[in-house]
């Protein structure tokens, strides 16, 4: 007993002692007690009182005194030399500044002299959590506009430019330069150009830390998009080419995620020119990683060249009849097109394949020399445009083997100059009759098989070939040697050999291929001179026709031989090696299908690089998703080329939409309408409708796509051809999970809005049977937007021309489900009343006509559930209408005396919402209350 009355008193002393505690802390003021748990030992006590200074601060906001003085201790508690403290007390600093900002005004200089000074010096403070914090702080408060732009100037561009010195801390440097980024957008163009842009390009240069570049790169797009064009161009655009090219494949990738974003804030020229050029070389990087980001934004990156001009979106829809006049007008600038492009075509296949790895600048200026030269080829003869090929195959050549060498051994960029320029002057070198004897299709392509010519075929070629013909035809004679001398066939050897160990890659394969085939081709002529000494010469006719064959075929090879990127080269080997079959097949060649991709509005090596993303074997070398980001972008991508480009797209498109992933499928389904729009009516009657068909049979994952914008589509389709899928609609209730219910609440969504598509006939028809189906459905949510169909339906058939149907539909309505045998059925009749008065889809009179009465039948119901709601529809809904109000009518007494009926109903919630009026609980809220049961 003793020891149990001792511990009582010392219980009973420590409640005394902790009551004393407490109201000495209330006796202090907030001043007071702000200072002693600041002054505490303990660490909790610090972090309570950094946690509470914003009520601190409320409490006393009456006296501008106590406020600058609760102020003075924030700046005393930002020294605590625990991190937590100071962490905890800048998480409260935006707050403060908040408060400062709006109840303050009489201090200005509040947040400017106490507050941000701490935020600035917390930016380099050693604890990561400090710094994290304060940079999180710094960005809201320049969010929120509570920093002095003189601030700005004064007190915080100085610390971050000071922190990205040098001599800074590693860590901090990095996340001052992301900090700068950031604020770039808040502060505006003025500050970001005089104090951040500078020490923004030193950073892009800092070759001691590649996460300074990465963090550059990453946000290259938003400073550009800050600075404008001319600043991008004269200032940034060197840089991003270094970056570009960096050693490190996180920067490269980083550049070609924020490819777009430049791209956007340079002009047309500089976009086609040097940013195609470039973004080719990080679609050709090395590193899987940087390709799979080009891929990714090269549809987006592709979108920027759009031109409403020429994208044909200025005009509401395509003449169905165009002029005589019109019609050669096209032709000849065709003509011209084609002409431009094969030019075009040339110089751009220059430039696709100098590795990353090479110094930039320098390969920049060697294939604009070379673009510019190439502009020259239509007014010269067709020897320099073979000239120029062969440089071509020099220039790639030794860029590839720079490429794979550049990181074992950096000066590599210069031999890949000196290979260039080697080429260059070799070529140049070269007599006059070696080029006349030179001939790219003989160089590319493996000879023609001698053929023994029967004297049914001379006779043919003699009518097909006349004298006039051959005269005005070009000798093409076998060369006797290529333009390549053994020093140059060493080179291929070499790079075949340097190539070999990565051959798992179809890029480096069809570089071996092409590499292989220059070899052969460089060593075969001796032979054939040899066999052809032994064997004698062709008969004249023989000649004659096969100089003929291949003259046609050179000259109606109006794209250039050497494709514009290496996994087209890749693809073209199977039609070097069948050289036979295109001599005498006349079906649809190669090349005739490759000119039907050529177009004039973004540099075709881009599209072309683009359409080969639907190739399988990118799927295993860049992206097992590639496909579908360039479903993604597909529409951007037909925006941007226009409708009259559409043959660039259309075989990629029918590739995509039937894709072994779902997902590819889905995300064409998800944005057919929009290149619906794009492409017109009768482009999307001819090659859309047979994908939409498609997919309305596919999976439900790619169906909800259609779905969704189902009327989107079907309103650009010509009536007559709108009217076929009527018949398939019903389709859309059936699908793989019947537990799918949002399919069907999606499908109600989208009938509504086809009623105002078809006529009053083809909705009684074909509409009704599925909206009166999905009015009992299962799940609650699909019902209630089917009541909302039904009631539109009413609407729409009644003001049609001929009433009986609309007389059809209310007696269908009543048949099904006021007479239904289930107690739901009952209650859904109510609910499309409800909803039918509620929208004025009837005029009153014809409502209390045709449904009134069968809806106060349901007052002797025997479930308590369908007379609550019929209280609530005559209490809420119908006695609110002007009709039953001022207009004495039989309908009117019925209807009180229905009411009379309910309130001496049984049911004590029939007697509440019957006998009086609440608060407005229209048919949204009776789904919570009534509805939600009937699940």
């Amino acid at each position: 007993m003793a020891d149990l009355s001792l511990l009582q008193e010392d219980a009973q002393e420590e409640v005394e002692a902790s009551l004393d505690f407490v109201s000495q802390d209330e006796m202090l003021t907030p001043l007071g007690r702000l200072d002693k748990y600041a002054a505490s030992e303990n660490i909790f006590n610090r972090q309570m009182v950094a946690r509470s200074l914003l009520d601190t601060l409320k409490e006393v906001s009456d006296d501008e005194r106590d406020c600058i003085a609760v102020l003075e201790r924030i700046s005393r508690l930002a020294d605590d030399s625990e991190p937590t403290v100071r962490a905890e007390l800048m998480e409260q600093v935006p707050h403060i500044a908040m408060f400062c900002q709006e109840n303050r005004p009489s201090i200005p200089y509040a947040f400017s002299k106490y507050l941000l000074p701490i935020v600035v010096r917390y930016l380099a403070d050693q604890n990561n959590q400090v710094r994290k914090t304060s940079q999180a702080a710094l960005l809201v408060l320049l969010e929120q506009e509570l920093i002095e732009r003189y601030d700005v100037e004064t007190k915080v561009c100085p610390v971050l430019i000071e922190l990205t010195a040098p001599d800074s801390n590693d860590d901090v440097k990095t996340e001052a330069v992301a900090i700068m980024c950031k604020m770039a957008s808040m502060v505006g163009k003025d500050i970001t150009e005089r104090l951040i842009l500078p020490r923004f390009c030193e950073m892009c240069c800092d070759c001691r830390m590649f996460h300074v570049r990465k963090v550059c790169a990453a946000n290259f797009g938003d400073i550009c998009s800050v600075v404008g064009q001319q600043a991008t161009e004269e200032m940034l655009l060197p840089r991003f080419f270094q970056l570009c090219s960096d050693n490190v494949w996180g920067v490269r990738k980083a550049c070609a995620e924020c490819f777009m974003a430049v791209s956007c804030a340079t002009s047309q020229e500089v976009r086609r020119t040097k940013l195609s050029t470039l973004f080719i070389n990080l679609i050709s990087d090395p590193s899987r990683w940087v390709r799979q980001a080009a891929f990714q934004s090269l549809g987006p990156f592709i979108s920027t060249f759009a031109n409403p001009s020429s994208s044909g979106q200025y005009f509401k829809e395509e003449e169905s009849k165009t002029t005589e006049d019109h019609r050669a007008a096209e032709e000849n600038s065709e003509k011209m097109r084609n002409t431009a492009n094969l030019i075009t075509e040339d110089a751009c296949s220059r430039t696709v394949d100098i590795s990353s790895d090479v110094d930039i600048s320098d390969c920049m200026l060697k294939r604009e020399n070379t673009a510019e030269d190439q502009n020259l080829v239509s007014s010269k003869s067709q020897n320099e445009t073979d000239f120029s090929t062969e440089t071509f195959l020099s220039c790639t050549l030794s860029s590839d083997s720079c490429r794979e060498l550049a990181e074992e051994n950096e000066q590599n960029s210069s031999h890949c100059t000196t290979m260039v320029q080697e080429s260059g002057l070799s070529s140049h070198e070269t007599s006059l009759s070696e080029q006349e004897l030179y001939n790219s299709f003989h160089f590319w392509r493996t000879p023609l098989p001698e053929i023994d010519i029967d004297l049914e075929l001379q006779q043919a070629s003699d009518i097909i070939f006349t004298p006039d013909i051959q005269e005005g035809t070009q000798e093409a004679t076998v060369p006797a040697s290529p333009n390549i001398t053994m020093a140059t066939r060493k080179e291929l050897e070499e790079m075949i050999e340097n190539l070999e160990p990565h051959i798992d890659d179809p890029d480096v394969k069809a570089q071996v291929e092409v590499l292989s085939a220059a070899l052969r081709a460089s060593s075969l002529d001796p032979q054939e001179e040899t066999s052809g000494i032994g064997k004698g010469m062709y008969s004249q006719n023989d000649l004659d026709v096969k100089d003929q064959l291949n003259s046609k075929l050179i000259q109606d090879d109006t794209v250039p031989l050497i494709s514009d990127t290496v996994e087209n080269m890749g693809s073209a080997l199977p039609y070097i090696h069948n050289d036979s079959d295109l001599s005498t097949n006349s079906s649809f060649s190669p090349e005739e299908e490759r000119k039907s991709k050529v177009q004039d509005v973004v540099p075709q090596a881009l599209l072309d690089q683009y359409l080969s993303m639907t190739d399988p074997s990118r799927a295993q070398t860049v992206d097992t998703e590639i496909a579908k980001h360039c479903a993604y972008s597909l529409p951007g991508v037909a925006l941007t080329l226009g409708r009259q480009n559409w043959h660039c797209l259309k075989d990629t498109y029918e590739t995509l939409a039937s894709d072994m992933q779902w997902k590819v499928r889905r995300t064409l389904a998800f944005s057919i309408h929009e290149l619906a729009v794009i492409l017109g009516d009768q482009l999307t009657a001819g090659d859309l409708v047979p994908v939409f068909n498609g997919f309305l049979k596919d999976l439900d994952e790619v169906r909800i796509g259609v779905l969704k914008h189902l009327h989107d589509f079907l309103k650009l389709l010509h009536p007559d051809k709108r009217r076929e899928y009527l018949y398939q609609l019903q389709e859309f209730l059936v699908t793989d999970n019947s537990r799918n219910w949002r399919f069907r609440a999606e499908l109600a969504e989208q009938l509504i809005l086809l009623l105002d598509l078809y006529s009053a006939r083809d909705v009684y028809d074909y509409l009704r049977p599925i909206a009166v189906n999905l009015c009992a459905d299962k799940v609650s949510s699909v019902r209630w937007i089917s009541y909302k169909l039904v009631s539109e339906m009413v609407k729409k058939l009644y003001m049609a021309s001929t009433p009986t149907f609309m007389v059809d539909l209310m007696n269908e309505l009543v048949e099904k489900f006021c007479r239904c045998q289930k107690w739901s059925g009952r209650q859904t009749f109510v609910f499309i009343c409800q909803t039918v008065i509620e929208d004025d889809c009837l005029p009153m009179d014809q409502f209390a006509l045709h449904l009134l009465p069968h809806l106060l039948h349901l007052a002797s119901d025997r479930v308590p559930n369908v007379r609550v709601l019929l209280a609530k529809t005559l209490r809420q809904t119908l006695l609110e209408k002007e009709y039953f109000l001022n207009s004495a009518n039989s309908h009117q007494e019925a209807v009180e005396q229905t009411i009379m009926a309910l309130q001496m109903d049984d049911d004590n919630d029939v007697k509440y919402f019957a006998s009086i009026h609440p608060a407005s609980t229209k048919i949204a809220d009776d789904a919570m209350s009534t509805a939600s049961s009937t699940y």
